[in-house]
């Protein structure tokens, strides 16, 4: 009985081993976890969730990370707003639900918490970010002048906010173009800057307007802030169509006269020459009845 014992954990020994190598050999990389927080137009507010690792020496982005984010604190399950896994590029979309509004409501400065779960390749990770609630104003003025004022909710009150580094732009449909030369401006004592607009005979939409944004770009207190507006300084877009004349790209029928001649041309001289192939060979064979 001794010897069939031994025999067995001898057995389960040879099966385990490999496996309890191959764990150890195994070594898991680190895994950073970043949050970034958006207020989008002073409307809506969201979140992104980056997960990275250093491989080979380069930070890279990792897709498939379990996530779960918290508002306040992840101390209470019930601040829980999302859970879901980072995409292939390694970022995680997170919209505010309503039903995050009493934690919202509690400060003028709020706190975000995100956790990803333990995998094969990487150990649990922790991010957290911590914004003052924020709004840019956004407005237009005689000469084609843009401003823009920065404000933060302290002790209740929108206050102006100095030493605001902000990017004044008009939206395309390839990315934002700056309104000049002029990279960032910084806001003044009273929160606010002035910036001149210089892209004439910019293509606006058929009225001409075009949609002006300024933006906080990943401050350390504020986050992303977003505001838009439109203004007449575009040139009207005026959309001329071909359909019922005569080009390369008209509908059927509206081709150019030189195209169809050519074609037309082509198909005659074909036929041409095998109408009169037809009447070579019924003249050979006549020749040979002979």
């Amino acid at each position: 009985m001794k010897t069939n014992n031994l025999l067995g954990l001898f057995f389960i020994l040879i099966a385990v081993l490999p496996e309890l190598l191959l764990a150890q050999a195994v070594e898991k990389n680190t895994l950073i976890l970043g949050v970034k927080y958006f207020n989008d137009n002073n409307i809506s507010q969201h979140l992104v969730i980056e997960a990275k690792s250093k491989i080979d020496g380069k930070f890279q982005k990792i897709d498939n990370i379990p996530v779960k984010v918290f508002i306040t604190n992840d101390s209470n399950k019930n601040n829980l707003i999302a859970a879901g896994m980072t995409s292939e590029r390694g970022e995680l979309l997170v919209l505010i639900p309503p039903s995050a509004k009493g934690e919202w409501l509690k400060s003028n400065k709020q706190n975000f918490v995100a956790l990803s779960a333990e995998t094969k390749l990487y150990d649990e990770a922790r991010a957290e970010l911590a914004v003052t609630k924020a709004k840019i104003k956004i407005d237009t003025l005689d000469g084609k002048m843009v401003k823009a004022s920065v404000m933060a909710l302290l002790d209740t009150v929108w206050t102006p906010m100095a030493g605001v580094e902000l990017v004044l732009a008009v939206k395309r449909l390839g990315g934002n173009l700056n309104i000049n030369e002029t990279l960032t401006y910084t806001t003044d004592t009273s929160g606010s800057m002035i910036g001149e607009f210089k892209r004439d005979s910019l293509p606006g939409d058929q009225k001409g307007n075009l949609v002006l944004i300024a933006n906080v770009i990943d401050n350390d207190t504020y986050g992303n802030l977003s505001s838009e507006t439109t203004a007449p300084w575009g040139t009207k877009l005026t959309y001329a169509t071909n359909y019922n004349h005569r080009s390369l790209f008209a509908r059927r029928g509206h081709s150019p006269f030189w195209l169809e001649f050519l074609a037309y041309g082509i198909i005659l001289a074909v036929w041409a020459v095998i109408v009169y192939l037809i009447f070579q060979i019924r003249e050979i064979k006549k020749l040979g009845a002979v």
